[in-house]
């Protein structure tokens, strides 16, 4: 019997797709051992968004066949699509990029009996079809991440997503719901809705869907108590559609908006396909619906021409939203992309200058964001024990340690009066655990 260890860099996506390759796997017989740790096979899900992303899975592809000289290493995703067999170079004795997956028992079974290595990346077509993979657990102990699309149009000049991840394509609404029923029935009470492009659900199918239609299936599927969206493109956000979403119950009012850069110009520069007004407005619209909507964003700075200015503008956008949570990445240069090759390119310490700034900064408005709960009564989903005492999070994705006092069930919601504000998590105590399960 082969034992297999799994690890992930990137995504939500990526972790999803590891899954489900883990499940495919374990049902066709391999054992899944703990990484690190030793094991027949190791599987690598590859990150390329970044330059780091790229050097951590050469390098730990490299610490592996140097280690374990007798196992396998498959790399996948896709630092993997993008690279092709010039991973076998580095050692990989498999190599499956974004479209395959699904195949990973057959093309490992067959690496394994001829002993040849094995690189089954091809070009994404226009017309390549959605990946039909499933999981029926996850990592977490109530919260599962649903893929429900894959791809990106979007040709920013930064970005190397589209190449690696191809075209948009979007999950039928017949696989979303049976995936949701299995989650519920398996003991999961919250659906985190992923996709390379959320916002692009549906346009691919005639006629087209929306990411409203997924959200009517996972309101009306038992036992889901609380539906949580990914990533989210500004421009969705009209008022339109943050009035429809008050129609469902099971939404949680925190909304990935991904930012990148607060300077129009930067913005441009991007091609982003909004600008700061832009985004403002659907913060507005948002919070027209959801007062205290949890904002949270990912900041890209140091862009080819970063000014001191540019870089302020965005500083104060931070401020004006008022985040819950950003992340902060500095740029990393894709190879082949427009941006690249553009003229005004920071250094390595100017850009991780300004990185730890906006960090610094992203952590003093979560801070304000979360100490206005103080004195609230919100819902908590418990999730684990830790020290004695519950954690669990609101439907705003604020981390709550509730008092040993507290009663509580996994995955069951309680009311909770949140006493006070520590920089690790709001601390509260349960006042209701008898509420039969209802956010």
């Amino acid at each position: 019997m082969k034992t297999i260890a799994y690890h992930t860099l990137g995504c939500k996506v990526n972790q999803y797709d590891t899954q489900a390759m883990e499940e495919l796997l374990s049902a066709a017989g391999y054992t899944t051992v703990p990484f690190p740790g030793k094991a027949d096979i190791y599987l690598i899900n590859t990150c390329t968004v970044t330059g780091t992303g790229d050097k951590k899975s050469l390098q730990l592809a490299r610490r592996l066949k140097r280690e374990c000289p007798g196992s396998l290493v498959v790399l996948c995703g896709c630092l993997a699509q993008l690279k092709g067999k010039e991973l076998l170079q580095a050692g990989a004795d498999l190599v499956v990029g974004t479209q395959y997956r699904s195949r990973i028992v057959s093309l490992l079974d067959d690496v394994i009996r001829s002993g040849e290595p094995c690189c089954a990346v091809e070009p994404l077509a226009e017309n390549t079809v959605y990946e039909p993979l499933y999981v029926t657990r996850h990592a977490e102990h109530t919260r599962a991440v649903m893929k429900i699309q894959e791809g990106c149009r979007n040709r920013c000049t930064y970005c190397i997503i589209p190449e690696v991840r191809g075209p948009v394509r979007s999950r039928p609404l017949e696989s979303i719901a049976a995936e949701a029923s299995r989650l519920a029935a398996a003991g999961y009470r919250e659906i985190v809705l992923a996709g390379i492009h959320l916002s692009s659900y549906g346009k691919d199918f005639d006629p087209k869907l929306t990411l409203l239609d997924v959200l009517d299936v996972l309101e009306h599927t038992e036992g889901i108590l609380r539906i949580r969206l990914g990533s989210l493109e500004p421009r969705i956000a009209t008022e339109s559609f943050a009035s429809s979403l008050k129609g469902f119950s099971k939404l949680c009012p925190q909304f990935h908006l991904a930012l990148q850069s607060g300077s129009d110009s930067v913005l441009r520069r991007m091609k982003r396909q909004y600008n700061a007004s832009v985004y403002l407005d659907a913060v507005a619209n948002l919070r027209a619906v959801f007062p205290l909507a949890a904002f949270t964003t990912d900041i890209l700075t140091g862009f080819p021409g970063e000014t001191e200015s540019e870089f302020e503008e965005t500083a104060g956008m931070i401020r004006k939203v008022g985040f819950a949570r950003i992340h902060v990445f500095p740029y990393s240069p894709r190879p082949g992309t427009p941006a690249a090759a553009m003229d005004g390119q920071l250094t390595e310490a100017e850009k991780q200058s300004r990185a730890r700034k906006l960090i610094a900064l992203g952590k003093e408005v979560s801070h304000i964001y979360a100490r206005q709960w103080v004195g609230k009564t919100v819902a908590v989903l418990p999730e684990e024990t830790v020290g004695g005492c519950w954690i669990g999070y609101t439907p705003e994705y604020l981390r709550v340690r509730l008092d040993p006092r507290s009663v509580c069930t996994a995955g069951m919601p309680v009311e909770t009066l949140v006493c006070r504000f520590t920089p690790e998590c709001l601390e509260g105590v349960a006042i209701d655990s008898s509420n039969g399960g209802k956010g």
